[in-house]
């Protein structure tokens, strides 16, 4: 298992964190949002967004539970799952075709449905700190390593 720990100053460098993944993730790639409220998850996910090339506004799909964006070098699958109440709601929905798709997907509130997560994913797990805007973002990589973790800060 890879282990990045990367602290953020700023809501743009927790962005700019993001869209350096988006720029290196490859197909398939399923990414796992962890944090509190307010910890920057959505941050993250739009300069992830940002990095794949992707020219739509992004949204949290806080109640559309999954947004489709098709405008990057690869299609990205933004899911959030704060909403949930049972793991099979998200697989009705076709989760598995998303996550074993031709794109990336990104889970907000990912630790919800650990029950049926992929075997290899990245997980972001977003920390406030007690600095106001300083963020401590610790990358895990589980299940397979993904080298381009090693360049990322």
């Amino acid at each position: 298992m890879t282990t990045k720990i990367i602290q953020t100053t700023s809501v743009e460098e927790t962005m700019d964190l993001g869209k350096k993944l988006g720029k290196v993730v490859e197909k398939g790639t399923t990414l796992c949002l962890t944090g509190d409220l307010g910890t920057g998850k959505t941050h993250f996910a739009k300069g992830f967004a940002e990095g794949l090339g992707i020219t739509e506004i992004i949204t949290s799909p806080t109640f559309t539970i999954v947004n489709e964006y098709h405008s990057g070098r690869l299609p990205l699958y933004h899911f959030d799952v704060y909403r949930i109440h049972d793991a099979d709601e998200i697989l009705q929905i076709g989760f598995e075709e998303y996550v074993y798709g031709q794109g990336v997907t990104l889970i907000e509130w990912a630790d919800m449905i650990e029950s049926i997560l992929p075997d290899a994913f990245l997980q972001v797990k977003i920390e406030k700190t007690p600095e106001e805007n300083q963020r401590k973002i610790t990358v895990y990589s589980y299940g397979q390593e993904h080298p381009f973790l090693e360049d990322l800060i």
